[in-house]
């Protein structure tokens, strides 16, 4: 197995940050090397294309919302999930063309009308929402993470909902 150079893209003041401290080590733990840091605005893809063989790790922190919006439709993909405190969580992301599936859990994006229709379908045994973004025509952008993406699918068309791609595993 290859090990891909790790990239923490960290967007908050590094000084005194113990959730920042902690990414490092959780990083150098799982590769075995300290990561480079970026705390500008990240080019996800710009940032794949020229490095193919790094692993981005994205910090998504209780709250954050959209985050996923740059991997639609693109070459990066959510390759793993690291845990690094209640208030935070990593997010693994490699390019598609370097990476091979890991887990069973997908992360599925959909556009959705809020309507009860569609929301008593859904339970959480086919997925459960992750992200929710409202937009100007009054739909919903959704991020669910689930196991069955045909099932999921199937619910939202069923329901006259948009399916818009999976952006990852783990």
């Amino acid at each position: 197995m290859t090990t891909k150079f790790p990239i923490l893209y960290w967007p908050r003041r590094t000084t005194g940050d113990n959730e920042y401290q902690l990414a490092r080590k959780v990083i150098n733990n799982a590769t075995g090397v300290m990561p480079d840091v970026i705390t500008d605005d990240i080019d996800i893809a710009g940032v794949l294309k020229d490095n193919p063989n790094v692993a981005i790790y994205y910090p998504v922190f209780c709250g954050s919302t959209g985050w996923w919006g740059e991997l639609l439709g693109g070459d990066a993909v959510v390759s793993d999930k690291l845990i690094i405190s209640p208030e935070c969580q990593l997010m693994v992301i490699e390019s598609n063309k370097n990476t091979k599936p890991r887990g069973q859990t997908q992360l599925l994006a959909a556009e959705i009308y809020p309507t009860s229709g569609f929301f008593k379908k859904m339970n959480s045994g086919i997925a459960t929402v992750a992200d929710m973004l409202a937009t100007d025509a009054g739909t919903i952008l959704a991020l669910f993470s689930g196991r069955n993406p045909a099932q999921f699918i199937n619910v939202l068309e069923s329901t006259g909902n948009s399916y818009l791609g999976c952006i990852g595993r783990y």
